[in-house]
């Protein structure tokens, strides 16, 4: 009898959890599983993408609520006769008015928007909160299923939030996933109590998939050979250090090197990322391309892939990178070392412009050193889909 398993993530947007998710459930035995995908919004670049197998649910009825201006909320609820989902709204905007910290915020929030989602009807065998905070949050507090599994893609430490929220909620999980064995260490260090439920799986990154999407034509920028050609894909937030790649570019360019640096993704940072732009005089050499639903002809297309992070969990842009053998330059952030082996796969470097500039000239001028990274790329196995083995393990089949 197949088992059935619940995933709940808050939406399909450009992002490396989003996209291991989909990698997951692309390598997933429906001969064994029956599953369920809930969005708090059903949107996103990766929608398209959820394997035809996996039932999408409806989105929980009253969260538009809480992601719509407060007074067409309120005034909404009023006429539905619903007090209670208009005071918890009006409640939630006090505390994103009172809160300094952003990252504390969404847990804060999670007490007056849980009055106004209701608990689901079907019992499952597993649930599953793929992202930290509210997935989490309503697989405990809405979801009967006879396990209950949470999932901290980041490290820990650098996320900044309440602890005391999650223990919690942690307590009520039967074990919590995390993606790195650096974001393990930090989870037991600060959950020393649960540290029998913490378990790693690496992202699940398939060779054979990335290397054929690479091969798509690409039409929207040129790859010039006179150029260096330099590609990062992320989100546009603070996460990423873009500000410190702007910087960078405009260094190298005072060097006379002929950068074009591109970068696929969008978010928050996007205005601000274009005022530094114009502020270093990049704007012919640094581009914001937007969303791409398939980055990997980028990648394919590059010289060099830089990861600018202040912190990752386990960034998947930097293993698709080395699947397509392109020398990576990134960050010291925590985890780095759980991805690089500095000057044997890709170089690591100190966390700030003047460092990443000198580490991609490195690359630029030193042909051996780049020439040897590619080769050790090409003698690696990344290709993982095996690690799916450490959920079926916990799921019991």
């Amino acid at each position: 009898m197949k088992k059935k398993i619940l995933f709940v993530i808050n939406n399909l947007n450009c992002g490396g959890a989003e996209k291991a998710l989909i990698s997951l459930l692309e390598t997933m035995d429906y001969s064994k599983f029956d599953v369920d995908l809930l969005l708090f919004k059903r949107e996103g670049i990766f929608i398209s993408k959820i394997p035809k197998q996996v039932n999408l649910l409806a989105e929980p009825e009253n969260y538009k609520y809480f992601d719509m201006s407060i007074k067409t909320a309120v005034i909404e609820l009023i006429k539905k006769g619903r007090i209670d989902i208009a005071l918890s709204r009006i409640l939630s905007l006090y505390t994103f008015k009172t809160e300094k910290k952003k990252s504390v915020v969404e847990q804060k929030v999670w007490k007056y928007l849980s009055i106004a989602l209701r608990k689901l009807d079907y019992k499952y065998d597993v649930a599953i909160g793929y992202l930290e905070k509210n997935p989490i949050y309503f697989c405990v507090d809405k979801v009967n299923a006879k396990k209950k599994i949470g999932w901290i893609h980041n490290d820990y430490e650098k996320l900044e939030m309440d602890k005391k929220i999650d223990d919690k909620y942690f307590n009520k999980l039967d074990y919590v996933f995390t993606v790195s064995e650096e974001c393990l260490n930090v989870l037991k260090k600060i959950f020393p109590q649960y540290k029998e439920k913490f378990k790693i799986m690496h992202n699940i990154v398939s060779d054979k998939a990335i290397k054929k999407l690479s091969l798509e034509k690409v039409t929207d920028v040129q790859f010039n050979k006179e150029d260096i050609n330099i590609v990062s894909v992320g989100r546009l937030n603070y996460q990423k250090g873009f500000e410190m790649a702007i910087e960078a570019c405009s260094i190298l360019k005072e060097k006379g090197y002929k950068i074009k640096w591109n970068i696929v993704g969008d978010g928050e940072e996007r205005s601000n990322l274009e005022r530094l732009i114009n502020k270093f005089n990049v704007k012919d050499e640094f581009k914001l391309l937007g969303i791409r639903e398939n980055p990997y002809p980028y990648v394919a297309k590059s010289d060099i892939y830089v990861q600018p992070s202040r912190f990752e969990g386990k960034a998947i842009a930097i293993d698709e990178a080395k699947i397509l053998n392109k020398p990576i330059v990134l960050t010291n952030f925590s985890t780095a070392k759980d991805q690089i082996e500095n000057k044997i796969n890709g170089l690591i470097c100190d966390m700030n412009s003047y460092s990443l500039a000198s580490e991609i000239e490195g690359l630029i001028i030193g042909s051996e050193l780049k020439n040897n990274i590619v080769k050790n790329l090409m003698e690696e196995k990344l290709g993982n889909e095996d690690e799916i083995m450490k959920l079926y393990d916990v799921i019991g089949i």
